[in-house]
């Protein structure tokens, strides 16, 4: 099993910045990506980034064409954390954000993620 516990939403202006965190535990050895998706009300769950995190370097990454340039995924091994920095926010980027762990695509990409692998979220709200 893997644990995930995001944290760091809250209320920005847009224009603001936010850091998430998803802290794992667990058997983390299991998988090999973590990986922030989002979902609005009323809209499809939809993927923000990813960043591999198995050996041999590690460290690839992968981003929604939406949040590109805006948005940076990074890992602390140390602390068996994955972050999410976010800038230059938009109303737009308002949803709850979940980070989940499975498996990264050979090719790259968003995370093949296990379904009992997510956390259980935190809300990102942009205003205008």
């Amino acid at each position: 099993q893997v644990q995930l516990v995001e944290s760091g939403g809250g209320s920005v202006q847009a224009g603001g910045s936010l850091r998430l965190s998803c802290a794992a535990s667990g058997h983390t050895y299991s998988s090999n990506c973590i990986g922030w998706f989002r979902q609005a009300p009323g809209k499809e769950r939809e993927g923000v980034a990813a960043i591999y995190t198995g050996g041999g370097g590690g460290g690839g990454t992968y981003y929604a064409d939406s949040v590109k340039g805006r948005f940076n995924i990074s890992q602390d091994n140390a602390k068996n954390t994955v972050y999410l920095q976010m800038h230059s926010l938009k109303p737009e980027d308002t949803a709850m954000y979940y980070c989940a762990a499975g498996l990264y695509p050979a090719s790259g990409g968003f995370c093949y993620t296990h379904a009992n692998y997510w956390g259980q979220g935190t809300q990102v709200t942009v205003s205008s």
